[in-house]
C-alpha cells in the first residue's frame, strides 16, 4: 500500500480525526495534503459521533473501517479519553492504531493513554511545520505497522 500517493491504485489509508475545533481539523488537512499522504480524512467533532462511526451506527451504517484514529482528548459530551477506554474495551476496535493530538499537559492523560495501548501521544503543534513534522510521524508509524503486519 503506498501512502505517499505515487501509486495511482494504492488504496488510500483511511483516518477517523476526531477533533471539535474547526482550524485543528483544517491545518490538520493542510498537513496531510502538504505531504501527500494518500488519504480519506472523515471528522467526527465529538466523542458521541465518533463512536456512532467506530460502532456503524446511523447516520454511519456505510462506514469504512478507519486504519488510524487521530484523537483530540478534550471534545464535548463523551470527551476522547472516554472514546480511547471504549475502543480498547471494544475488541473489534482495540486493533486499530491510534493517535492521541491533544494539548493537554496533564501527566494523567499521558499515563492513562499509554495504560490503554495508545499507539502515539503527541502534543499538539502550534504552526504548520509542526504538524507537518506530525504527519510525517504518523505516515512513518503506519508504514512500520503495514510492514510488520504483511510479514506475519
Amino acid at each position: 500500500m503506498s501512502l505517499t500517493g505515487d501509486d495511482d491504485r494504492a488504496v488510500p489509508i483511511e483516518i477517523l480525526l476526531v477533533e471539535d475545533d474547526p482550524g485543528d481539523v483544517l491545518i490538520t488537512r493542510e498537513a496531510f495534503a502538504d505531504h501527500k499522504v494518500r488519504n480519506r480524512i472523515t471528522v467526527c467533532t465529538d466523542g458521541t459521533d465518533a463512536l456512532r462511526f467506530l460502532h456503524r451506527r446511523p447516520p454511519y451504517a456505510d462506514a469504512v473501517r478507519p486504519d488510524i484514529i487521530l484523537l483530540d482528548l478534550n471534545l464535548p459530551g463523551i470527551d476522547g479519553r472516554d472514546v480511547l477506554e471504549a475502543i480498547h474495551a471494544d475488541p473489534s476496535l482495540n486493533r486499530i492504531p491510534v493517535v492521541i493530538l491533544t494539548s493537554s499537559n496533564a501527566e494523567e492523560d499521558f499515563l492513562r493513554s499509554i495504560e490503554l495501548r495508545v499507539d502515539t501521544y503527541i502534543r499538539k503543534p502550534v504552526d504548520f511545520a509542526s504538524l507537518v513534522h506530525v504527519v510525517r510521524r504518523i505516515e512513518a508509524f503506519y508504514i512500520s505497522v503495514e510492514r510488520t503486519v504483511t510479514s506475519m
